[in-house]
């Protein structure tokens, strides 16, 4: 019988069958790979190994970005498609390499779409957000690339408003079925338009928002790579499709902050894991939570462990001028290793513990708060790798762990859980199911 992770081309997925069609990769019966150790590259674009004659070729990919593109799907494409295997570019639509994305992160570009006009790629994928999408679209450079991949059929992609906001006034949507963020689902062409979480149309894929990136990213790399790629890639990023486990919680206490905007402090360092920063700030920035980004290291620029370059708000040293609400610790390898020598980090979150205030980790970030006692007498999970090395009370299975005042997740996929399990217990149900439809992510039960 054969095992389809994603749609085949022309194949429409209501949510409801995109779901089923997943389900048929038995994820909760595989027990995830440890997590393969991460360590920055020198640059943003991934330099293809020495290669014999007659070897293949890498698959390029073209990843533009500008200012308000949305975050969480650039991230999560850019990650899952260099875990597959592809060299990615990322490259800038505006006159500076660096970029605020819509929910304020700000990432920097490898390089300019101008130095990408004559070259070729095997993919355009084209994240959305406004008005980064409207940014993409006033790109001439961009719009001959993307129109010279279609007429010579080779793939492309647009995610949440790009497929209305950018490829429609291209002309790029001609005779395919599409889908979109359902803010935009009014602008396509009512024929051709599909409400689903995955379109594949003869060359074209499209998905409706942050919270279909993953299907979105894993159909391209499908469409690249063959199935057996994606499927391992679906394998470590901990993707599952059962719900009933999402989160599990303990001790139960209200997150009790008064009535002035939650601060959310998250240290990042050369190393720390993507889409766990970018997905938890997003989300909490949707919810409105002042989140601070701050760098443990001597720049503000860090290069996280699949090559991305994010540009932290703070040093951690003007961290400790103010009192956070909560402190949230990023997994990946090398950052988890980095974080953990930070003497001024360790003082916040000691404080943190003996004040009663909230603290969490997602991933492998789990073993700082081991090393440092913090987890005494708490149930907790963390990426397979490293949750039962670092606690005796460890919780196999639950993407997002809650007791009392402590919150912790497996990492990557179940970002998005841990996020919204953060909002919620700050907010109340009402504001996460609100975040959560903004981002056309199924809210668990």
């Amino acid at each position: 019988m054969s095992l389809l992770l994603l749609p085949q081309p022309s194949t429409t997925l209501s949510p409801v069958t995109a779901s089923a069609a997943a389900a048929r990769i038995p994820f909760a019966a595989v027990k995830p790979r440890r997590q393969r150790a991460l360590t920055p590259k020198a640059t943003l674009s991934i330099s293809p190994p020495a290669t014999a004659p007659n070897a293949i070729p890498p698959k390029k990919v073209l990843v533009p970005i500008g200012l308000g593109t949305e975050e969480m799907e650039a991230v999560i494409m850019i990650h899952v498609l260099r875990r597959a295997g592809a060299e990615v570019t990322v490259a800038s639509v505006e006159p500076l390499l660096q970029v605020e994305a819509a929910g304020g992160t700000k990432i920097v570009a490898d390089t300019d779409i101008s130095a990408c006009s004559d070259q070729i790629f095997d993919l355009v994928a084209l994240p959305g957000g406004m008005p980064g999408s409207a940014r993409l679209r006033d790109c001439e450079v961009l719009r001959k690339i993307t129109s010279k991949q279609a007429e010579e059929n080779r793939l492309y992609g647009a995610i949440c408003a790009a497929p209305a906001v950018t490829l429609l006034p291209w002309g790029l949507l001609k005779k395919k079925k599409i889908t979109c963020h359902p803010a935009f689902f009014d602008s396509l062409p009512t024929f051709w338009a599909v409400k689903s979480n995955l379109q594949v149309s003869r060359g074209l894929t499209t998905s409706p928002g942050p919270g279909t990136t993953y299907q979105f990213a894993l159909s391209l790399a499908e469409q690249l790579f063959g199935e057996s790629v994606a499927r391992e890639v679906a394998e470590l990023l901990l993707i599952r499709t059962d719900d009933d486990n999402a989160t599990k919680e303990f001790n139960k206490v209200e997150w009790s902050i008064g009535h002035h905007t939650p601060s959310v402090l998250i240290p990042i360092a050369h190393g720390s894991e993507e889409i766990d920063v970018v997905t938890v700030v997003d989300i909490l920035r949707r919810a409105k939570a002042n989140v601070i980004v701050a760098s443990v290291e001597k720049s503000l620029e860090v290069l996280a462990s699949q090559g991305t370059k994010i540009v932290a708000d703070i040093l951690i040293r003007d961290a400790q001028e103010s009192t956070h609400d909560l402190i949230i610790l990023p997994g990946g390898t090398t950052g988890t290793q980095k974080l953990s020598k930070s003497r001024i980090l360790k003082k916040l979150l000691k404080e943190q513990n003996s004040t009663g205030r909230i603290y969490g980790a997602i991933c492998s970030s789990l073993a700082i708060l081991h090393k440092q006692g913090l987890l005494k007498d708490k149930r907790a999970t963390a990426h397979p790798s490293v949750s039962d090395k670092v606690n005796d009370e460890a919780i196999n299975g639950a993407k997002v762990v809650i007791d009392g005042n402590l919150i912790t997740s497996e990492g990557l996929a179940t970002a998005t859980y841990f996020a919204l399990a953060i909002v919620s217990k700050l907010f109340g149900n009402g504001r996460a199911r609100s975040v959560a439809k903004g981002l056309v992510f199924e809210y668990p039960k």
